[in-house]
Order: C-alpha cells, then structure tokens, then sequence
C-alpha cells in the first residue's frame, strides 16, 4: 500500500475554543489561520508535518450515531507521556470515557486514555506498550471500539 494518513480535519463549532483546545492542552503548533468571517479555519502540526485542520463550520456537537469519524487517536513515545497529558486534560476539566490509563484489550501491553474534545469527538492518546497491567473497560471488544 502506498497511502498513509496525511492530515485529519474536523468541523468544530467554535475555533477559538477548539483551537486553545489542540494547541494549548494537546501541545500542537498554529501552522495557519484563517479569520475571515463565516471560513474561519486553523492548520495545526506537530513541529513538522500538518496533523489537523479545524473548520468553523458545524452547528452541533460531534455525534456518535451518525456514520462518519468514530475517533481521532494520537499515539505518545511513553506511557508517562500519556500520564502527563492526562493530568494536562484533567486540569483543562475533559470528559473522560474511562479512568486513567487502560488497556486496549484484556492482557495487552498497549493502552491509553479515552476522552472529548470540546465538542464531543472522541480522543484516544495511546502507547504500543507500557501499558501492562492496566485494566481493559470491557472484555469482550477493543477498549476504543464503543466508549
């Protein structure tokens, strides 16, 4: 295959509060911004590459019942990475769909942490190990399939 995920673009219903959001708390850089009244957008990487663009242009909040983006994960270098954006998260005042660190599923050594942005889109910041001996919310299903 010789695709890869290029950039992620979410419609948001409030930039200013959706870009304080992903820079401030999530550590992502302004890249550009558009402030023209009614197409008001922000490009946003990670110091090298273009990750997520932001567009005012939603009405509502995410909603999980529609068929579209299930969740947006970002994966960290170490499970204290994780850790500290959890704490960063906690003191932004997040939704979380589970507490701390879990598992991806029963017995896996990769977990992280479940939560929604401002409006409602669900988040995963996660590790492929380090996460041992961290519980696993459901048994049955992978840990970021239905929260």
């Amino acid at each position: 295959m010789t695709l890869r995920t290029g950039h992620i673009g979410l419609n948001v219903t409030d930039l200013d509060r959706s870009l304080a959001f992903y820079r401030d708390v999530l550590g992502f850089t302004l890249v550009a911004e558009g402030k023209e009244e009614g197409r008001r957008y922000a490009f946003l990487g990670d110091g090298t590459a273009l990750v997520l663009t932001l567009w005012q242009q939603a009405e509502g909040p995410y909603a999980s019942d529609r068929a579209g983006l299930h969740h947006l994960a970002f994966e960290a270098d170490s499970i204290e990475r994780v850790r500290a954006y959890e704490e960063a998260l906690r003191t932004y005042g997040v939704d979380f769909a589970y507490e701390g660190v879990v598992a991806h599923r029963e017995g896996a050594a990769s977990g992280g942490i479940f939560f929604h942005d401002p409006d409602g889109t669900r988040l995963e910041i996660s590790v492929p190990g380090g996460a041992e001996g961290a519980p696993a919310p459901v048994e049955s299903a992978p840990t970021c399939g239905f929260f």
